[in-house]
């Protein structure tokens, strides 16, 4: 219930005022193209409007007036007409697919760079299947406003025009006879315009949700997830009962296009059955010739085709500017992290400098609120009351220095606030309050892509991109050469395994690495840091999914690759906690201790209880100090 009342408060949004102003400009940078489709639709409707002239003269002059040569002569430019108006069409679809193509490149890469400058949170909060449907289905309708929209809103209003203008050449008292029904053509768009837009908006949303529903069901992980929990007839019904939702919102928009069509072609022949009586008896009385009464009769068509299309074209520009404007509904998100205007670049150290230091400096930080990274649309359920408001702090009045070149390690239990401290170094979140300084830099006075090329990070759940192993260790260096990726997988202990598969660095390792084991995982991505060789390194919990054998191999190449280099580690098992040359120990988003592994122990402290109760039972293997948090 909660679900239908939020699609149907999402569906009633009208479109925002100005989004048609905002569509001027991507056709202004097109007018080249624009005015060669415009051009050719002109040649085309000048010929919709001929065609009928000459057929006149056919008749009155070539038929009645027994001239064979005249007959043979306009037939004959009918032909060329046909002809040249095949060719209008043709480059009037050319240019057209043109200016169509051009715009959703130009919409898709805007905002596909745009969605990347969007924090971490507002991943955490929108379905994938509903972004990648705005990327996809909303922008090609949106491509429709310059293309078929356009051309076809010419060509009515042209060929309208020419075509008025012979009937009333024709004939005066005829023409103003059929157009007394014109505006009853249009009534049927004014009482349905509102609920199409409706529906068509309705429609968008729930073909995303479908689609986020298959996202989530056919990627691996939601796959094993569905097989080992879910049922398949309850997974069957779910998908049923939005593939149904789909399913009658399309039905009703194609009812009312229908009713559209219906209206228009029963006007229609009420017109033409006007024409050809009233025609008629000024034929009979000798005021039109024959001619002209089949002439007016094929611009009548010519006129009231264009007038049912314009009608029946309703949908599809409202189609058109409620794509445009859920486009622009994502591109008007501000992200929430944004670059100084005098932002500068961190210097990368030289050669033999020691690595940057890392200091905090007072934070305090708590998530942003649903309404500050994200939008109700590109979210499947209901916003709460409490998203809407602020958030608990996670950190509170946090202080503590990362020395250069050494190794800090953090632990603490479950929900202290451990990955949170992480997620602040690269810039992923900005502190509430305080300070995250990297040599000396207030992070939020840097570039974004020189902060982040000089931290790499190796998370817990280590992501790898369904692609080869060489494509995602290069990720991190596109230059690097096989020799570099050797050495860094060498030094990873993973290099062994790598020869050991048939097709080496090539080998394609599926869905988010799912070919490959938690561990082999975890050594590819230090393998990807070690590529990258930042001066400062943070480590989430990257030994989490090792074996006692695999980890004492991981721990050598850590020795060797945090040698020299500013790290920052959530500490998991014993070994990295002793060799750390300084400890931090969270509890409830403040620092509660510092210091090393000895002294902790030695002060009795939250540190000392939490080696009684998680080391001391299994003293002499590697032991975990706590959860990522």
């Amino acid at each position: 219930m909660r679900a239908r009342l939020y699609d149907e408060n999402l569906t009633r949004q009208k479109i925002k005022a100005g989004t048609v102003r905002r569509i001027l400009p991507y056709a202004k940078r097109r007018r080249g193209s624009l005015a060669v489709v415009l051009l050719a639709t002109t040649v085309s409707a000048v010929i919709a409007a001929a065609g009928p002239l000459v057929l006149k003269r056919i008749i009155d002059d070539g038929i009645t007036g027994q001239h064979l040569r005249v007959v043979v002569e306009l037939s004959l430019l009918l032909v060329g007409l046909a002809l040249v108006d095949v060719a209008a069409i043709f480059v009037q679809t050319l240019f057209s697919a043109r200016v169509g193509q051009g715009l959703v490149y130009e919409l898709r890469t805007a905002a596909f760079r745009h969605v990347q400058r969007q924090p971490l949170a507002f991943f955490t909060r929108v379905q994938t299947g509903s972004l990648v449907s705005r990327l996809n289905t909303d922008i090609i309708g949106a491509q429709q406003a310059l293309t078929s929209v356009l051309a076809q809103s010419l060509s009515i209003v042209l060929t309208v025009a020419l075509v008025l203008a012979a009937m009333f050449a024709l004939s005066w008292q005829v023409t103003l006879a059929a157009l007394v029904t014109v505006p009853i053509f249009f009534l049927p768009a004014k009482l349905l315009g509102r609920r199409v837009q409706r529906l068509i908006r309705e429609g968008m949303q729930q073909d995303a949700a479908m689609s986020s529903m298959m996202n989530e069901r056919f990627n691996v992980s939601g796959a094993m997830l569905a097989q080992l929990y879910g049922d398949p007839d309850r997974e069957a019904g779910g998908f049923a009962a939005r593939a149904a939702r789909v399913r009658d919102i399309f039905v009703r928009q194609d009812v009312y296009g229908r009713l559209f069509f219906m209206s228009t072609t029963l006007l229609t022949a009420c017109t033409t059955a006007l024409v050809y009586g009233m025609g008629g008896a000024l034929v009979i009385d000798g005021v039109l010739q024959i001619g002209t009464l089949v002439a007016l009769l094929a611009l009548l068509m010519r006129l009231y085709g264009p007038i049912n299309q314009l009608t029946s074209m309703q949908r599809n520009v409202i189609a058109a500017v409620v794509s445009f404007d859920r486009v622009f509904e994502l591109m008007d998100l501000q992200p929430l992290l944004r670059e100084r205007p005098n932002a500068r670049a961190l210097p990368a150290p030289a050669e033999g400098d020691p690595a940057p230091e890392i200091v905090f400096d007072a934070v305090s930080f708590r998530y942003p609120a649903a309404t500050e990274v994200s939008i109700p649309s590109l979210e499947t359920h209901t916003r709460t009351a409490a998203e809407a408001q602020e958030q608990p702090w996670i950190l509170r009045d946090v202080s503590f220095e990362v020395p250069a070149g050494k190794l800090t390690a953090l632990v603490g239990p479950s929900g202290a606030g451990k990955s949170t401290i992480t997620h602040l170094v690269p810039r992923l979140y900005d502190p509430v309050d305080g300070v995250v300084r990297v040599a000396g830099h207030d992070v939020r006075d840097l570039t974004l892509g020189s902060l982040r090329s000089t931290v790499g990070v190796v998370s817990q759940d280590a992501h790898l991109f369904h692609d080869t192993i060489r494509a995602n260790l290069a990720y991190a260096d596109p230059e690097a050469s096989t020799e570099d990726i050797v050495r860094a997988c060498t030094a990873a202990r993973i290099w062994d395994m790598i020869l050991a598969l048939p097709d080496g660095l090539d080998t394609v390792v599926g869905d988010r690495g799912y070919r490959l084991s938690g561990g082999e995982k975890q050594r590819l991505a230090l393998a990807r840091v070690l590529l990258k060789s930042p001066p400062i390194v943070v480590l989430d919990e990257a030994t989490a999914h090792l074996d006692a054998e695999s980890e004492a191999a991981i721990q050598q190449a850590l020795a060797t690759a945090l040698a020299g280099r500013t790290s920052l580690v959530i500490a998991h098992r014993l070994a990295t906690v002793r060799d750390a040359d300084q400890i931090v120990v969270l509890d409830e988003g403040r620092v509660r201790e510092r210091g090393t592994h000895e002294s902790l122990r030695a002060a009795g402290g939250l540190y000392a209880d939490l080696y009684r109760t998680q080391f001391a039972p299994q003293s002499g293997s590697p032991l975990q100090v706590g959860p990522t948090s």
